[in-house]
């Protein structure tokens, strides 16, 4: 098939998927089923028709309110329909269409999802977590690449190595700082190193912290926050993790050359 189609269908397939995404953050941190019932007006609780459901478009259509109540549709919901098939785009065009493409599909949707309800809620849902890991640990074991060696397998050693060191590294600073880090950002980092092995978990706390920092130093200079407000971490990790498995092989070759 053309490249062209491929593309094009990834990109479509991660905005349907990204629509999906939506249902979840706002329903996971609420105690709702993600299956039922079906998409509705969190304002007005009037059931969402098809042709009001398509990612993006739809939006644009109705001018960002809803077609019964009027209310505003957040933009947060178009946006995470577009990262999401942005993120499957350059996954797709760095790793190629191979099955481990598709494990670093679902890889980079649960941490988009996770970023959201972090953001919302200061939480880091355990079912989303928990049930990564295990596959994780299989998928690193039989299926994905190394991100650092793209074409050499990460293996079962490298996949367990990457659970225990992201777990261990935030158990730690988590005792340390005596609970300035929360045990999903623990269960969160174990789960990374699971699919993505030990130097990955390295690179992601590093770039976490980094950008963690940076945003820390804003809001205390221009948005008038103190040394002690609460920021979640997990977006922070959940986009250092992004930018290791995307670009974590060049980093390293810049950072040796440097």
């Amino acid at each position: 098939m053309p490249d062209y189609f491929i593309y094009t269908f990834t990109f479509i397939f991660g905005l349907a998927i990204g629509s999906f995404i939506n249902v979840c953050i706002y329903r996971i941190p609420r105690g709702i089923s993600i299956i039922i019932p079906s998409s509705r007006c969190p304002e007005c609780n009037t059931p969402i028709k098809m042709i009001d459901n398509i990612p993006i478009l739809s939006f644009i259509l109705l001018k960002g309110r809803c077609r019964i109540c009027k209310k505003p549709i957040p933009i947060r919901y178009p946006l995470v329909e577009f990262l999401n098939a942005f993120l499957y785009t350059l996954i797709l065009y760095r790793y190629g269409l191979q099955i481990h493409t598709l494990i670093y599909f679902i890889l980079s949707s649960s941490l988009l999802l996770i970023t959201f309800i972090d953001l919302d809620f200061q939480i880091i849902p355990d079912r989303i977590t928990i049930t990564g890991i295990p596959l994780g640990l299989i998928a690193g074991s039989f299926i994905l690449p190394d991100p650092f060696l793209r074409y050499a397998p990460l293996g079962f050693k490298a996949s367990i190595i990457g659970f225990l060191s992201g777990g261990i590294l935030f158990l730690s600073i988590a005792i340390i700082s005596k609970g300035g880090m929360g045990g999903g950002d623990i269960k969160l980092m174990s789960m990374i190193g699971s699919f993505m092995g030990w130097k990955s978990v390295l690179m992601t706390t590093f770039i976490g912290s980094l950008t963690g920092a940076i945003v820390g130093i804003f809001l205390m200079l221009f948005k008038g926050k103190g040394r002690k407000t609460k920021i979640p971490f997990g977006p922070f990790l959940s986009l250092g993790a992004l930018i290791t498995l995307l670009f974590g092989q060049e980093i390293l070759y810049l950072y040796l050359n440097i």
